[in-house]
Order: C-alpha cells, then structure tokens, then sequence
C-alpha cells in the first residue's frame, strides 16, 4: 500500500512541475514544450523512474555513477535519455562515455580528451556541457569564466564530442530578478563563445527547482529538477 501511494505522489508532483514549467514558458513568451526537463533521479528507486518514464518523462540526470549504471540497465528496455550531472574523476570516464547521452559538468581539457577517446565508435557524438562557476564558488566545480574561451575552443574540436552550451549552479538565491542576472551572465558568457569562437552552441544547462521560472527567463534549454519531482524522500523499493 506504501509502495502504491508513493508512486501515486510522484506522478502528482511530477504533473505539477511540467504545469510550472509550460507556465514559465508562455509567461516568459518562450516556444511551448521547449525546455528539457531533466529529472534528477539520483537516490531514486528504479520503480520511481519507471513511474515518471510511464509519464512520458525521457530525460533523467544522475551524478553518482555506479548507482547510475545499475539503472541504465535495469532500465534499458526504456526509451529514456541519460544525463550525467555530476562532478568526475578520469577513472570514471570509460562508463560516462559509454552509457550516457548528455554531460552537464565537463570543466577539464584533460576529461573531455578522455570522454572522446572513450566514446565508442558505433555511438553518435556524445553532447556535453561545459561547467561555468560563476562565482567562483571554492566548493563547486566549473570553470572560472575568463578560462572558457580556451577551454571551449578546444573541447570543440574533439572528434566525438558535440559542445552543445553551458551549465551553471548559483548560489542559493530568493530574490527572483537577482535569480535572472546570475543567469543572463551565463547566456551572455555562451553569446561571447559564438562570436569570438565562431560556434553554434545552442543550449543552456541551468534552474533547479527554487529558480526554475528565472532560468526559463533568461533562456535555459535544459534545467534539472529533483525534488519538486520525486518529493524530499527518497522512494525506494
């Protein structure tokens, strides 16, 4: 009866933020169904993916990469899309570039080299994100910003990688317009990659679920949504 009530909880929670999401959409005069929503299903019982895949819910983040694997395959018979957001060490790139489909948090020349070279042959191109720490935060990961252009530069000329944008996580933040101007900065960061480095990057990796309206404001792609999700608990089996 408690397994049945949980997956019956998710499934609200879950409608409730695609309602958020679509709302922040038209409120902010972006095209409908455009922005991905990446649910962070890390800590997540299979059966709660399963629920939330049931829902037409194809993308999926996780950051802890054993627990990750163990899912893809439990989870294979579905069409889902894998992102890894977390941070990573080199000895952790041969199962990233050979189970994922999307990386949120490359900030090292010497990780997107591996993650190319680890991509299997037979694989389309593997669609990364390059880690901004805008604040430059001592306890976060990402590049600082005046380091992108090399490091984008580079990473765009690996043979199997596709560079696709930038990913940012702010500071906590209540105020809603200081919420957008942390975000404007790292869309004009990836305007100053397009011009300078002549790229195409076309997706914006930032908004949880306490910024999710700002980073649909300033122009997110993709934002990456927990526990507005799957609730404060963890459901498992």
């Amino acid at each position: 009866m408690e397994h049945s009530t949980n997956m019956t909880l998710i499934e609200n929670l879950h409608h409730q933020l695609v309602n958020r999401l679509r709302s922040a959409e038209l409120r902010f005069g972006r095209t409908p169904g455009s922005v991905c929503l990446v649910a962070v299903s890390k800590t997540q019982s299979p059966e709660a993916i399963r629920a939330i895949a049931a829902l037409r819910q194809k993308d999926f983040g996780e950051n802890q990469l054993q627990e990750a694997l163990g899912k893809v395959e439990l989870l294979s018979d579905l069409d889902c899309t894998w992102h890894f957001i977390g941070s990573m060490q080199t000895n952790k790139c041969r199962d990233i570039a050979t189970h994922f489909d999307w990386i949120h948090s490359v900030d090292r020349l010497k990780i997107a080299r591996r993650l190319s070279n680890l991509r299997p042959a037979s694989a389309v191109p593997l669609n990364i994100f390059l880690q901004v720490n805008l604040q430059r935060e001592a306890t976060k990961s990402g590049i600082a910003p005046e380091e992108l252009i090399s490091l984008a530069s580079a990473v765009s000329e690996l043979p199997n990688l596709q560079l696709r944008g930038l990913m940012a996580i702010p500071e906590p933040e209540p105020n809603f317009e200081l919420q957008r101007k942390v975000f404007s900065e790292l869309r004009e960061l990836q305007h100053e990659l397009n011009r300078v480095l002549d790229l195409t990057l076309d997706c914006l990796s930032m908004g949880m679920t306490d910024d999710l309206e700002a980073a649909v404001a300033e122009g997110a792609t993709h934002v990456r949504v927990g526990t507005a999700i799957f609730g404060a608990r963890n459901f498992r089996k």
